[in-house]
């Protein structure tokens, strides 16, 4: 809900500089029509910017709370191919992956300065699930080596722009979060939760424990 309102008074801010854009760009009497025709399209600019914004914010979900994250079971297809059913509170979604090992990326937002006064709650994006065969040669002959979970529109990418950037504006920390190469198993359920060291994976059924211990 949160990340929701977020999102909800970006594209307010953007509605606002649209109709700025509007009474700028229509605005009687046209005196330094050039200034003002520039002034107008450049509101629009910055109104579909922050709309794009908006709309990538919408894709960040509010930590749970005492609750995993995701929930990820896999079911063999063939050798080395698996469905992966990933669940996240009520949504469920289906990928293919290949190969032995399975890793997660995501993304997380935490808030300092005033946002943490304020007591917003940090918020992630699940990034992206891979796969990985322990034969090389392998690798490069995959089908589905990786499956994208989310994706910015338009490439407009606040997380990755705040990283690239290095500014925070004294109220974000975007950070990269991952679970490391783990097996993939026939009927194989795991967990994956935030700790305070960062995302940990854990077995939820035998499958997943045997996999696990004839691994290592």
């Amino acid at each position: 809900m949160q990340y929701d309102g977020l999102a909800w008074a970006a594209a307010l801010l953007a509605l606002l500089a649209a109709a700025v854009a509007a009474r700028i760009l229509f605005g009687r009497g046209w005196f330094l029509g050039w200034l003002r025709g520039t002034c107008g399209l450049l509101f629009l600019a910055v109104a579909a910017l922050v709309a794009l914004v908006a709309k990538d914010l919408w894709s960040y979900d509010q930590l749970p709370v005492d609750k995993p994250l995701v929930t990820l079971e896999f079911k063999a297809l063939a050798s080395q191919r698996y469905q992966v059913t990933l669940l996240e509170g009520a949504r469920a979604r289906e990928v293919l992956l290949d190969g032995d090992l399975w890793q997660l990326d995501a993304r997380l937002f935490r808030w300092k300065g005033l946002g943490a006064l304020l007591g917003l709650e940090p918020g992630y994006r699940l990034e992206r699930l891979s796969g990985r065969f322990l034969a090389i040669e392998q690798q490069a002959l995959a089908q589905h080596p990786r499956a994208q979970l989310a994706s910015s529109p338009y490439g407009v990418d606040f997380w990755r722009w705040l990283r690239l950037s290095q500014r925070d504006f004294f109220l974000f920390a975007p950070e990269a979060q991952r679970v490391t190469y783990l097996p993939m198993a026939d009927g194989a359920v795991f967990t994956v939760s935030l700790s305070p060291t960062g995302l940990m994976a854990d077995p939820l059924n035998q499958v997943a424990k045997d996999a696990l211990r004839n691994w290592r």
